[in-house]
């Protein structure tokens, strides 16, 4: 039982601390809206993960790893990233108060996450077969890994969001080139969704 709980807290702390769109967002709304609002966006996995791992439970994940759902999901994934980009751009300018309530930060967090093909294929490739296996040990075992993964994984995030909402002491030019350098990250990370899709779909070599 100690393995699943350690591999859990280890693998959501990789996946809450590494660099993707999901962090952006949490960045990105907590300077704009305050620390509530990043919190909200952290709490996104805890949504659009469960029809994830529900079908790896029912063992449907071969059908969605042999079709081009994951390349698909990229393609409309980079599209909406670009979105958020280009309206973060220009919004930059503007400081919303803490508590304030703006574009429902939880709503954006569910759309990036489940238009992203990293969760899928986390959970098809790693977490998927993790669950099957401490499931045929112990009924128990799936649900201390998935406890220990998501406190991990949302606590990172939400202690980032934290960290970043310490930073309201930051000048207006500073704030506004951290929002724009934001923005340009989010802008980066949906064309690296595009060529992805486009990769996964059979478009380019």
């Amino acid at each position: 039982m100690l393995y699943y709980l350690a591999t859990g807290a280890l693998l959501g702390l990789g996946a809450g601390f590494s660099p993707g769109p999901l962090l952006a967002l949490v960045v990105s709304e907590t300077l704009c809206c305050g620390v509530a609002a990043g919190i909200r966006v952290a709490l996104a996995p805890l949504v659009s993960d469960l029809p994830i791992v529900s079908l790896v439970l029912l063992g449907l994940g071969q059908v969605s790893q042999a079709s081009m759902l994951p390349g698909v999901l990229s393609v409309i994934g980079g599209c909406l990233l670009l979105y958020m980009g280009w309206e973060e751009l220009h919004k930059t300018g503007v400081v919303v108060a803490e508590g304030g309530v703006q574009a429902h930060p939880l709503r954006r967090g569910i759309l990036v996450n489940a238009l992203s093909p990293y969760p899928y294929l986390f959970w098809l490739g790693v977490g998927g077969p993790i669950l099957v296996r401490g499931w045929d040990q112990s009924r128990i075992a799936p649900v201390v890994f998935l406890g220990s993964f998501y406190l991990c994984l949302v606590g990172s995030k939400v202690l980032l969001a934290v960290a970043v909402g310490r930073m309201a002491f930051l000048n207006s030019k500073v704030y506004c080139m951290a929002l724009r350098g934001i923005a340009l990250l989010l802008c980066l990370f949906g064309l690296s969704l595009l060529y992805e899709g486009a990769f996964l779909c059979g478009l380019i070599p």
